[in-house]
């Protein structure tokens, strides 16, 4: 078996992880996902910025774990849920790193949703 790469966030591959100060609401369905004050945004390379949202502020009754796995040479193993109220749209429609390398191990504990596979991630900022 092939052993999986393991690269180094740098000039060429950014990544940075800082705390939002908004508060940050996931609905599917018309149903609150998540609810946040607590998100870290990661920013990658070229990619949008994502919101990882502690596990304590995400309602997992309302998630299924799946059998979809996939690697990130820069993150590590990824696992992945549904949320059923979406129907297929939302089908692995949130991820995890349960375990990420040192290098991002601010998102540990974290999720994370498919903007195009829930119905809103709604971002409030403070007044």
């Amino acid at each position: 078996m092939k052993e999986k790469q393991v690269k180094r966030p740098g000039p060429d591959h950014p990544i940075s992880i800082q705390r939002n100060p908004a508060r940050i609401v996931v609905s599917v369905a018309g149903r609150v996902v998540a609810d946040t004050r607590n998100a870290l945004t990661l920013r990658e390379a070229a990619y949008s910025p994502v919101q990882y949202i502690p596990v304590e502020d995400v309602d997992f009754s309302q998630l299924k774990r799946t059998d979809q796995a996939t690697y990130c040479p820069y993150k590590g193993d990824c696992t992945y849920y549904s949320v059923p109220a979406g129907g297929k749209k939302s089908v692995n429609a949130v991820w995890s790193y349960e375990d990420p390398f040192p290098s991002v191990a601010q998102i540990k504990g974290h999720l994370a949703f498919y903007p195009d596979r829930v119905n809103e991630i709604a971002e409030q900022l403070p007044t």
